[in-house]
């Protein structure tokens, strides 16, 4: 499982380290990822998911069930 969240679909992306004298050296920028378990009612279980501090409020707002049925339409396996 790579670092990304299963939610928003929030990669790692690349960019610069630069010095005050502006040498610039590659580095990564990671999304803020949690393991977070989730009871799914309908289902009766638990789930854990990779999300990114922006997944949780997206599930905060829409709720847990539309989210898994976005994510399983779109082939996010769970």
């Amino acid at each position: 499982m790579g670092r990304y969240c299963q939610v928003t679909g929030k990669r790692p992306m690349s960019g610069h380290h630069v010095s005050h004298a502006n040498n610039k050296t590659k580095r990564r920028f990671f999304p803020n990822l949690q393991r977070k378990r989730y009871f799914l009612l309908e289902e009766n279980r638990w789930i854990t998911l990779s999300v990114s501090a922006h997944g949780m409020k997206i599930i905060d707002k829409k709720g847990l069930a539309r989210v898994v049925a976005d994510m399983r339409a779109a082939g996010e396996h769970i």
